[in-house]
């Protein structure tokens, strides 16, 4: 708690404040009271800096990326039990989740778009995969159906990722129309 205060906001304005409680000795502005001068303006300082922010929700960007990396390091490592392609879609979503972790700072102002993220890198892809895998590699590649069914599942899970990365940069494309409308309307 005490180191926690220590490399506080209101610690390092209180630190400047005392500071140029200092100065103002050292200068001669201030006399025989100086310690006084130097604790106020430390207690001013504290009392004027903005409160730490609340952060109730975890940042997930860390272990989320780290979860998909492990994921598809262990896809990459069962490639040969896969069906064709299925390899290359993992590679696919993977790139877009990982830019989408990139910035944690959009993603916490964004509850819903974290969850979906969440889903997608924690529930809904390696259950995808881990499904097909479990299967005894003989029966899998006996069976159409299985690797069929992982195709159809990644290419869905391919176009929610889309969808979750079109709604994450929706704000930049509406910057980007508001932008090429004003170029064509202003006056040349």
């Amino acid at each position: 708690m005490m180191l926690r205060y220590l490399g506080s906001g209101k610690n390092l304005l209180g630190c400047v404040g005392g500071l140029i409680g200092v100065v103002l000795y050292l200068t001669g502005v201030v006399g025989w009271f100086w310690p006084f001068v130097v604790v106020a303006l430390y207690l001013a300082g504290a009392l004027l800096a903005p409160a730490e922010k609340v952060r109730l929700v975890p940042d997930l960007s860390a272990s989320l990326l780290s979860s998909l990396e492990t994921l598809v390091s262990r896809v990459s490592s069962q490639a040969s039990r896969m069906p064709e392609s299925t390899v290359d879609t993992v590679g696919r979503i993977a790139a877009i989740l990982r830019d989408l972790l990139s910035d944690p700072a959009r993603l916490a102002a964004d509850p819903d778009l974290r969850h979906f993220l969440v889903r997608l890198v924690r529930t809904d892809l390696p259950l995808s995969l881990e499904t097909y895998l479990n299967l005894p590699w003989w029966f899998a590649s006996r069976r159409a159906g299985a690797g069929e069914e992982l195709v159809t599942q990644l290419g869905l899970l391919e176009a929610e990722a889309h969808r979750v990365a079109e709604r994450f940069y929706a704000s930049e494309v509406d910057r980007q129309a508001d932008h090429t409308r004003y170029l064509r309307d202003r006056d040349v």
